[in-house]
């Protein structure tokens, strides 16, 4: 039995969906471990596209147990929306999908405070997707969140909603000087989503438990992306989760001796969406070329993400958090037009060269990159399907990213179908 994490090693937005999906058929259970309706993983299967926000990208395999797990902020009505759009394509999901009784809810309050904290930051906002994650794993910490559980009993739930609205709307008239919010109306509301949702409702500590009894083959799918990790990323311009693979055991119960393999995901270019710093960034013509022939456009929240060259540093950071095994990159396709690529090895700051990943943002919002340059290839690769194939300078390019990253890239893709991997 081999247990595989997969995780971002830059902002997010990868391509880890795209991998679930293909390392799924050999795995029996595909579990979300952290994160929430922020994330957006999209599958492109047969030209038809599949966005997911909270249910894991293995759910198009029918004969596999898909596992929503408790270090999820669960949003029921986002959910139950997913469920339908599957079950519109005719993809059942009955008896495989299952949520944990202690994953925490979000609330529209959590989202109306995600909005008026980021308002109120002006110009320093940290560019969130406004879905509620942060204020609802805030609760989480603060002790003072509702749990899936409590959902499903009625009077335990109708008491603590009233409480925490109460407290709430004095946060939103008393110091935001807006409207404050019915706790009757989301009560109402929630109480006919936990009657909807509690046939997938369960255990999931017990039920991963057995599975390791069983000696089945788990897959976990982390959100986001090891830079965007609460506590190893470019803090504050996080998000409020473990986003490594290190967030693994907490967010479904296991313990990390059932972690035997990390995967990390890279693109061969870097992105991010939203505010935060960006050492590598490519302004003008360029970075909008790349942008707009790899579709880098958020699939949460539609916004452009920017582009820039591939951060070895970066990369090298994040695989040490996560003890990454072995890469895969994706999105090679995208460069097939780049006469010259640049790799960032280093940051270098008033007279200093980091070759590790700093802790202070001065040094990252306003370093110089140090960069080595290849050679682009200049040929379509969108159409390989061999090792064999590939253009002799982009695999110089793979093994230059090996040499400094100081790991093998398995696979790459170049192009978003499921068919177009290349096994390295």
């Amino acid at each position: 039995m081999t247990n595989t994490c997969v995780v971002g090693l830059q902002w997010g937005d990868e391509g880890k969906g795209k991998i679930i999906d293909i390392l799924a058929k050999d795995y029996d259970v595909i579990v979300r471990y952290q994160g929430g309706g922020n994330a957006g993983h999209t599958l492109i299967i047969d030209e038809e596209k599949f966005i997911f926000h909270l249910i894991p990208s293995g759910i198009l395999h029918q004969d596999k147990k898909c596992v929503i797990g408790n270090g999820i902020v669960f949003d029921p009505c986002l959910f139950l929306d997913e469920v339908a759009g599957l079950s519109e394509r005719n993809i059942n999901v009955n008896g495989n999908l299952f949520v944990s009784d202690r994953a925490h809810v979000v609330f529209p309050y959590h989202k109306k405070l995600d909005l008026l904290i980021e308002k109120q930051k002006g110009n320093s906002m940290i560019g969130t997707t406004g879905r509620g994650i942060g204020p609802c794993y805030t609760d989480k910490i603060a002790r003072d969140g509702i749990r899936v559980a409590e959902l499903l009993h009625k009077e335990h739930f109708k008491e603590k909603l009233k409480k925490t609205v109460e407290e709430k709307n004095r946060l939103f008239v008393d110091l935001y000087k807006d409207e404050p919010v019915s706790w009757e109306e989301i009560y109402e509301e929630y109480c006919v989503y936990a009657e909807k949702i509690s046939p997938f409702v369960c255990d999931t500590v017990d039920l991963m438990a057995k599975a390791i009894e069983d000696n089945k083959k788990i897959l976990f799918e982390g959100a986001q992306g090891a830079l965007l990790d609460v506590d190893f990323g470019t803090y504050p311009y996080t998000t409020s989760s473990n986003a490594s693979a290190g967030g693994v055991s907490p967010g479904i119960g296991v313990s990390p001796k059932q972690i035997h393999e990390i995967i990390g995901i890279t693109k061969a270019y870097a992105t991010r969406v939203g505010s935060g710093p960006f050492p590598t960034e490519i302004d003008g013509e360029q970075g909008e070329h790349i942008r707009k022939k790899g579709g880098e456009f958020g699939s949460t929240t539609g916004r452009p993400r920017r582009c820039g060259w591939f951060d070895a540093v970066a990369i090298r950071h994040s695989v040490r958090i996560s003890g990454v095994d072995s890469l895969i990159m994706t999105k090679m396709d995208v460069l097939d037009d780049q006469e010259t690529i640049r790799i960032c090895t280093g940051y270098k700051s008033n007279k200093k060269v980091y070759h590790n990943f700093p802790a202070d943002l001065d040094v990252l919002e306003n370093c110089e990159p140090v960069y080595e340059e290849v050679s682009g290839w200049m040929e379509d690769t969108s159409k390989v399907r061999d090792v064999k194939s590939l253009p002799g300078k982009a695999m110089d390019y793979i093994r230059k990213v090996e040499e400094i990253i100081g790991l093998k890239v398995k696979m790459v893709s170049v192009g978003p179908e499921r068919l177009q991997i290349i096994s390295i």
